[in-house]
C-alpha cells in the first residue's frame, strides 16, 4: 500500500525504498519540531534569513544604490538618523543604510569562501589522519595542525595578508589558510570513534574499499559536527574578516565593507556616534545569528550535548 502523502511514481518503488523514505521524512519533521520550540534557534534562523536576503537582494533594497560606490554629496555629510536617512551620513553624505545592507553581501561572500575552503582542506585531512593506519601519515598531519593551532589564526593571518599586500582577496586566502585546522582535529576524532563501529568493520570484512567505506560511511556520520561547526564558523571568519579591514588590510574605501566603514568611522568619534554604530550593529547581529543557529543544529543533530 502507497503512504497517503507518497507521489505516484514513489507508489510504484520497491516496499524498502518507501520505508526508507517515510522514515527520512519523519525524521525530518522531528528536526524541524524541535528547532521550531527553541526561541532562540528561531532568532537565529530569522537573523540569517535576513542577512541573506540583503545580501542576495541588497542592491535593490538599498534606498540609495549610488551611494555605495563612493557619491559624494558634501552637504548632506554627517547627518543624524532621520526619516529620509534611518542611519545616517558618513563624512561624504553617502546614505549609511545603503552602505550597510549592499556591505552585507561583501561580508558573507568572504565569511562563506572562508568556511568552504577551510572545510575542503580540514575534512580530508582529518578524516585520512583519523583513518589510516600508518602511524607516519597521521602523526604528519596532525602535528602539522598543532604547528598552525600554536599560533593564533587572526595574528598569522595578519602576518600573511601584510606579506602579501592589503586587499580582500588577500584577506580572504589569509584567513583560509588558517581556518581548516580546527576542522581536522574535530573530523579527525569523530573518525577514530567512527571507523570502530560494527557496520565499518563489516563493510571492511565484506572486501569494500576504502575510498568507499569512506565516502558511504565515515563521512556522512562525520557530517553533523561539521555542519554545526561551518554555521558557527560563518560568524566568526565575518568578524575575522571584519578586524583585518578594520586595521586596514582588508577592504579599502570605498567599497562597503563593515571593517573598513568602522575604521574609517573611528575619526569621529563620539560625536558622530550612528557612523560606527551601525556598522557595528550589522557584524554584532550577523555573529549572534549564526552562534545561535549552530547552537539550535547542534541541539537537533547532536542530543546528546542538549543536557550538557
Amino acid at each position: 500500500m502507497a503512504l497517503p502523502d507518497a507521489s505516484p511514481a514513489l507508489a510504484d518503488a520497491p516496499p524498502t525504498f518507501r520505508v526508507r523514505h517515510a522514515t527520512t521524512i519523519r525524521q525530518w519533521r522531528l528536526y524541524a519540531h524541535l528547532f521550531s520550540r527553541s526561541f532562540s534557534s528561531m532568532l537565529g534562523l530569522a537573523l540569517v534569513v535576513l542577512f541573506l536576503v540583503l545580501a542576495a537582494f541588497g542592491p535593490w533594497l538599498a534606498p540609495y544604490p549610488g551611494d555605495t560606490m563612493g557619491a559624494v554629496k558634501l552637504s548632506q555629510r554627517l547627518l543624524p538618523p532621520s526619516f529620509a536617512h534611518p542611519f545616517g551620513t558618513d563624512e561624504m553624505g553617502a546614505d549609511l543604510l545603503s552602505r550597510v545592507i549592499v556591505g552585507t553581501r561583501i561580508s558573507l561572500w568572504i565569511g562563506l569562501i572562508i568556511t568552504v575552503v577551510g572545510a575542503g582542506i580540514g575534512v580530508p585531512l582529518g578524516i585520512i589522519a583519523g583513518y589510516t593506519r600508518s602511524r607516519l601519515l597521521r602523526g604528519a598531519i596532525m602535528r602539522l595542525t598543532d604547528l598552525f593551532l600554536a599560533v593564533p589564526g587572526l595574528a598569522l593571518a595578519l602576518a600573511i595578508v601584510a606579506a602579501l599586500g592589503p586587499g580582500i582577496g588577500n584577506c580572504i586566502a589569509a584567513l583560509a589558510l588558517v581556518w581548516w585546522p580546527g576542522c581536522v582535529r574535530l573530523v579527525e576524532a569523530k573518525t577514530l570513534s567512527v571507523k570502530e563501529e560494527l557496520f565499518v568493520e563489516a563493510s571492511r570484512a565484506a572486501g569494500a574499499r576504502t575510498p568507499w567505506i569512506l565516502w558511504h560511511h565515515i563521512l556522512p556520520n562525520c557530517l553533523s559536527p561539521i555542519i554545526v561547526k561551518l554555521s558557527m564558523d560563518m560568524g566568526l571568519a565575518v568578524l575575522s574578516a571584519a578586524s583585518l579591514g578594520f586595521i586596514g588590510l582588508g577592504a579599502k574605501p570605498p567599497d562597503p565593507e563593515w571593517g573598513a566603514m568602522i575604521s574609517v568611522a573611528r575619526s569621529y568619534m563620539p560625536d558622530w556616534w550612528w557612523y560606527s554604530a551601525c556598522p557595528g550593529l550589522a557584524i554584532f547581529l550577523t555573529v549572534l545569528g549564526f552562534n545561535l543557529l549552530g547552537d539550535g543544529l547542534r541541539d537537533i543533530l547532536d542530543p546528546k550535548s542538549a543536557g550538557r
